[in-house]
């Protein structure tokens, strides 16, 4: 299929077309909740016409609230199909940080999945519309005539805002236009059809969800969603439905692994698995390639977008310590302090351009400064502030986060290195490593981890062993074991929490 410049205000309009070609066939799964593609077209455009009724201007920005369902998904689209921008709301945010998030996008509409009406602070702006066990409650769809068909809007006219989660300072939106949609959606990259079924286990707030849900949709594919993830119930799902692809994030991948039984569960219609949205250790990657059929892509990269890297492990096993290769269309550098390249082997800051990119944090001039880099001729990159370094082969190795380096006596020590070898530990499941306050030093790396299933190693032990593996200055001052390590919903480690009791509010 051949699409122009012209087509990427289409989105929407591409996707309903199934409900006119295909208007049996499944489109749509989460719980008990089943649409097939007639059925979501018909929605989204009863709701869409809802949403443009009565109005004298474009819609605007219109807020959603829930995890996963059905009629989320519907609103989503709706919104976008009505010509607005869709400003899906982390569930997981503090009550305070959510009133902030719509203090700022100013909503006119909130749709709220049933269970989620209680996280609304009073004095929120914008009108509440239910969402229930039924979909959109029909006193709102009802009030007026549905849309003929989606509506075109420009490329560059804003299709999504994405908040960051919140957990430190300001909540960055993230604005997505029109034709960074489509031009992601519309690639053939992943391989979907319309004999694909896509199973996914994150909410509907992440754009680890929002991506491929997409994509899949645009290219006609079945998106089975899970309301709430558990490692046996995807097992359950995936054999069940004979799923094809899917989109996790780590730490689900390390639990699904770690399911009794998992090496006996049929898994062989699956063509094609990703991983995103935090670093999968290498023995994890190295495990799902020989235990679980169909390719294995890692994707690197930002909700900003400009900055992906692609690993195909089944194509290069011996490159599972990296992120891959730049994808198609992107450029990528590693450049120094003071904006120089550096040649494979050395370390700094990961930058790259593509034509997949954010058009800027919504209404935050301060954020735009932060991660745009602009070239001594002009063009501009998005700053990932991610530390890394290319291989000889041109695979790029991810090696911490700039803001998490620890500088100890003046000697910088990525904590990366140090969480590796702590997982080279086979009692330990999963490991962190921040910086302390030190008297001498400055600051000094502690270690923090959580003990596989069954196991209860000496600390002093523990210890000891990893220092056994790094330099003198980069040994642990301690090692400390925890229940769980705090993640956000992408699985991503919140490293701000954890640093948190050790050093002062104003540090």
């Amino acid at each position: 299929m051949t699409h122009t410049d012209t087509d990427e205000g289409r989105l929407l309009a591409t996707l309903l077309q199934h409900g006119l070609t295909r208007p049996d066939a499944t489109a749509l799964v989460c719980g008990s909740q089943v649409l097939s593609w007639g059925e979501l077209r018909r929605q989204v455009l009863a709701t869409a016409g809802a949403i443009a009724a009565g109005r004298d201007g474009p819609v605007g920005r219109i807020a959603l609230l829930g995890s996963a369902d059905a009629g989320l998904v519907v609103a989503y689209l709706a919104v976008v199909a009505a010509g607005g921008c869709a400003v899906p709301l982390p569930v997981s945010a503090h009550p305070d940080a959510l009133m902030t998030m719509l203090r700022d996008c100013e909503p006119e509409l909130i749709f709220v999945q049933d269970g989620y009406r209680s996280l609304l602070s009073e004095g929120h702006p914008g009108a509440v519309v239910e969402i229930g066990a039924e979909g959109i409650a029909p006193e709102f769809t009802d009030q007026a005539q549905p849309l003929q068909d989606a509506m075109v809007p420009a490329g560059d006219a804003p299709f999504n805002i994405i908040y960051s989660s919140g957990t430190t300072g300001r909540a960055k939106g993230i604005v997505h236009s029109h034709a960074m949609r489509w031009r992601q959606a519309a690639r053939a990259l992943f391989g979907m059809d319309a004999e694909s079924t896509l199973l996914l286990a994150t909410p509907l707030y992440s754009n680890t969800t929002l991506m491929p849900m997409l994509a899949a949709l645009f290219h006609g594919s079945r998106v089975i969603m899970m309301p709430k993830f558990d490692a046996e119930g995807y097992l359950d799902l995936a054999e069940r439905e004979r799923v094809t692809h899917t989109m996790l994030v780590p730490v689900q991948y390390r639990r699904i692994l770690s399911v009794p039984g998992f090496a006996q569960r049929d898994l062989s219609s699956f063509r094609l698995k990703q991983s995103t949205g935090a670093p999968l250790p290498a023995a994890d990657k190295r495990e799902i390639l020989d235990t679980w059929p169909g390719r294995f892509l890692e994707v690197y990269g930002l909700t900003e977008g400009g900055c992906t890297c692609i690993l195909d492990l089944s194509a290069f096993p011996d490159k599972a310590h990296t992120v891959g290769r730049p994808a198609a269309g992107n450029e990528i550098r590693v450049v120094d302090e003071d904006g120089r390249d550096l040649p494979p082997g050395a370390r700094g800051e990961i930058i790259g351009r593509s034509v997949t990119m954010m058009s800027g944090y919504f209404r935050n001039a301060e954020a735009d400064r932060a991660i745009y880099w602009t070239d001594t001729d002009g063009t501009v990159y998005h700053r990932t502030g991610d530390i890394g370094m290319f291989d000889d082969d041109g695979f790029l190795v991810l090696l911490d986060r700039k803001k998490d380096m620890i500088i100890s006596g003046g000697f910088n020590i990525y904590a990366s290195d140090l969480e590796e070898k702590l997982l080279g530990h086979p009692d330990v499941a999963e490991a962190a490593v921040i910086g302390i306050p030190s008297a001498k030093w400055g600051e000094t790396p502690l270690g923090l981890v959580v003990c596989r299933e069954g196991t209860s190693p000496d600390v002093q032990q523990l210890l000891d062993w990893t220092n056994g593996q790094v330099g003198r200055m980069q040994r642990l001052s301690a090692i400390e074991i925890r229940a769980e390590l705090p993640r956000n919903n992408a699985g991503k480690l919140l490293k701000p929490e954890l640093r948190k009791p050790y050093w002062p509010a104003d540090a």
